[in-house]
């Protein structure tokens, strides 16, 4: 369990920003980071303010990563890059989650070490990680700046013949009185600008999907998901986009049994991979590719 419950003493009336400062040798910032999120609890009552006494027993709850053995796809002096499974969360959902990349990512290079950009859970492939907090910030504004290229490979329903060019503005799903709000993200002529180019490479007449190479200009939430299916090539196995109410309720509350799931969408994940990372960085230019076999992975998540 990543995040674990550390008991401090407090033998006698004392502000918490000082008592914490001793106790844990964490800073300032540090402290009024894990206060604000509730970290840090008296008698099971999360404190609100770094100025709030402390007397008795403290808890403080604090993340201590562990490593199941993922090795790194590629290991550089100041970034390193995971080939992430379908499945592994990039980041903790709470505190009760078991273990995702950052897990791995911290156990191995330290604490300082984080993560510069997301890809979905069931979403396989490459994520670019920093290991210090100095190459975090030259990173994430490389993905700010667009001065990195991306290509995803999918497996799609039907038969897609000719290159695409996917600009269609993306908008939060906004409706609470539905459960599709859970789904997150529609093509809406209100939302952000999205664009993505797609080629496909090669049609499968067995299945009738074609596996293609998606390259998104834009970086929005499921982008690659919502324009495949807003041109009616939904991705092989997306539990969301292209499904019914019912069932995306049930995928949502964990209830949609694989070989339903299967026979509804088309696999048993989310046929969708990062591929291939693109960029320059601290003088040098790299163009690293993922070693999977992706489109042997596909097959044999199409099978029940």
């Amino acid at each position: 369990m990543p995040f674990v419950i550390k008991k401090i003493f407090a033998s006698e009336k004392e502000r918490a920003l000082t008592f914490l400062k001793r106790e844990l040798s964490l800073s300032q910032r540090d402290i009024q980071r894990f206060i604000a999120i509730g970290r840090v609890l008296v008698n099971n009552i999360p404190i609100t303010k770094p100025s709030d006494y402390l007397e008795g027993e403290v808890e403080f709850i604090h993340f201590k990563p562990i490593s199941k053995g993922l090795t790194p796809h590629l290991i550089e002096e100041r970034f390193v890059v995971f080939d992430k499974p379908s499945g592994m969360l990039i980041h903790p959902q709470s505190r009760h989650t078991e273990y995702s990349l950052i897990d791995e990512l911290k156990a191995q290079f330290g604490m300082d070490a984080n993560i510069a950009h997301r890809i979905d859970q069931e979403t396989s492939g490459l994520v670019l990680c920093a290991k210090d907090k100095k190459s975090e910030v030259d990173i994430k504004m490389m993905f700010q700046e667009r001065d990195m290229k991306k290509k995803y490979l999918a497996m799609v329903h039907g038969e897609l013949k000719e290159e695409l060019r996917i600009d269609a503005p993306l908008l939060r799903y906004d409706d609470k009185n539905s459960p599709l709000v859970r789904m997150v993200v529609k093509v809406d002529s209100g939302g952000k600008e999205s664009l993505t180019f797609v080629k496909p490479l090669k049609y499968f007449s067995e299945t009738n999907t074609t596996l293609v190479e998606c390259s998104p200009h834009t970086g929005r939430q499921h982008q690659i998901r919502v324009h495949m299916f807003h041109m009616k090539h939904p991705i092989v196995g997306d539990p969301v986009y292209g499904q019914r109410e019912e069932s995306l309720v049930k995928y949502l509350d964990r209830e949609l049994p694989i070989d339903e799931r299967v026979k509804l969408s088309g696999a048993k994940r989310l046929l969708l991979h990062a591929n291939e990372l693109e960029f320059e960085l601290y003088g040098k230019n790299y163009n690293i590719k993922s070693s999977v076999n992706f489109e042997e992975i596909c097959f044999d998540n199409m099978k029940v």
